[in-house]
């Protein structure tokens, strides 16, 4: 998620510091003011979706806010910062993975929750990552083999991962 103007890294670390219950709180609380926001105000919105995979595996995580859908990670593009940044810095915040070779996907745009969404997609290929979740805004993430998604994946999900070349292994 976007964060305000003249937030500091230390305000960020001081957030990440609160309990995991009182921040899933505040993410919801805010995720329900900015579809009040979004609705109104119809902004346009601009953020990065990073397919991480492991062969033909992609890892899918479920926020603890909005809707409970099977999600690519990702979150918004601060401003004036370059779209792969933003993918570094997101993996790193919500997975505790840090890469730094991306490959650009095609951008996707598209109307969601009155918000006028252009998304910078990237790829990268890991190998059996140690993932670190931040518990505070994502519930959990898990693994999927790319034929065998589940039903309930977000919006952007399905047309995002069609961009793939299909190769690697198989799930076991």
């Amino acid at each position: 998620m976007r964060r305000p103007p003249g937030f500091t890294l230390k305000a960020v670390a001081q957030f990440a510091r609160l309990p995991v219950g009182i921040r899933r709180l505040l993410y919801r609380v805010a995720y329900a003011l900015l579809c009040v926001y979004w609705f109104i105000r119809r902004p346009d919105a601009h953020g990065v979706k990073c397919v991480l995979t492991d062969g033909d595996l992609v890892l899918l995580v479920r926020h603890t806010y909005g809707p409970s859908d099977w999600e690519i990670p990702g979150g918004a593009i601060k401003s004036g910062e370059p779209p792969v940044q933003a993918a570094r810095r997101e993996t790193q915040e919500e997975l505790g993975v840090t890469i730094r070779d991306w490959t650009a996907l095609e951008q996707v745009t598209g109307r969601l929750l009155g918000r006028r969404d252009t998304l910078h997609c990237f790829h990268a290929e890991v190998r059996d990552p140690t993932l670190t979740l931040d518990l505070g805004e994502l519930s959990c993430a898990r693994w999927f083999a790319r034929d065998k998604l589940p039903s309930d994946i977000g919006y952007y999900t399905g047309h995002i991962l069609a961009q793939l070349p299909v190769r690697g292994r198989s799930a076991p």
